[in-house]
């Protein structure tokens, strides 16, 4: 057994003591800036995120090994799990700054409030359920799947295909506010229409992620049912249309989509009635108009993994 080690010198028990009242004299100095600061300053003395930071944390814990929409909010999952297969997903990201975040949250409160006699439900999307700030995004391809062997290829043309192109860093500026579904209809999402951009850049990455899909035999977003049917025509079969959507580079268009573009804020399960649209189009969107939302990058979710590419 180890034996303690006493001191015999009274000059370790001063300089012992010395030491304590340094640490003590340091502790109420620490306390007393701390009580002085408010929290906007301690937030703000915070280094912010690293830009890549939240893509390492892009997917959610599974909770369940199948679809269970009782986990979930009553939503379903819009491509089921399979084995070999990649969800992917092409959007720009937006993570507010806290006086955008203040501007949103007043407006989805707002129209929680106006719509507080409907059966609606709207839930935020702006927050986690647990308080965590989430990032929002604009969508620039639909829910798609990739086998196991396309991703690299797809994930290497998209990057060319961006670092190709002349579109620069841009600015957005939200519009009006919406109510829009998804394509199986089974939610529904309070979105802030953007209003078209100076260069016309939401048009052009939106022509690049569908042509891109394309070559992979996955359907574009917001391409026209006159143009598919067209174009199934010219190839003489329309056989599962309206399921695969699957068309070549030559079927992508390049018409004006920019009434389609969106940010979502909330949703819910169920159709919002008209008296509900009304409702929500007599909401001030002055505070919305005066956000500028800036994007340089394009970011592509294959599976859990986030892909960012710069303009």
């Amino acid at each position: 057994m180890a034996l303690v080690q006493y001191s015999d010198s009274d000059s370790e028990h001063e300089l012992d003591d010395e030491r304590v009242k340094i640490d003590l004299s340091t502790r109420k100095k620490l306390r007393g800036n701390s009580t002085s600061m408010t929290p906007a300053d301690s937030r703000s003395s915070l280094p912010p995120l690293p830009t890549g930071f939240h893509d390492l944390y892009a997917s959610s814990t599974r909770v369940s090994v199948r679809d269970d929409p009782s986990l979930h909010g009553g939503r379903k999952r819009v491509i089921p799990h399979v084995e070999g297969n990649w969800p992917t997903h092409i959007y720009l990201e937006w993570s507010p700054r806290r006086e955008e975040m203040e501007v949103l949250s007043d407006v989805v409160q707002r129209c929680k409030t106006k719509l507080a006699d409907d059966d609606s439900h709207i839930h935020s999307l702006l927050h986690s359920d647990l308080g965590v700030q989430l990032p929002l995004h604009i969508s620039l391809s639909r829910p798609v799947v990739l086998a196991t062997e396309q991703k690299h290829a797809f994930a290497e043309l998209f990057e060319n295909s961006i670092q190709e192109s002349p579109i620069k860093p841009f600015t957005v500026i939200p519009e009006t506010l919406d109510w829009v579904s998804n394509s199986e209809k089974t939610r529904w999402f309070l979105v802030m229409r953007i209003r078209k951009p100076p260069n016309d850049e939401l048009n052009a990455l939106l022509r690049i992620s569908n042509q891109t899909l394309a070559k992979f035999n996955q359907p574009s977003l917001y391409e026209s049912q006159t143009s598919i049917t067209r174009s199934s025509k010219k190839r003489g079969s329309n056989k599962n249309l309206s399921l695969a959507g699957k068309y070549s580079n030559d079927d992508v268009t390049s018409q004006d989509l920019s009434d389609r573009f969106h940010i979502s804020l909330a949703w819910c399960l169920d159709e919002p009635s008209l008296e509900i649209q009304e409702k929500t189009s007599g909401i001030d969107v002055k505070p919305l108009q005066s956000l500028k939302i800036i994007f340089n990058s394009v970011k592509a979710k294959i599976g859990n993994v986030v892909k960012s590419f710069n303009l």
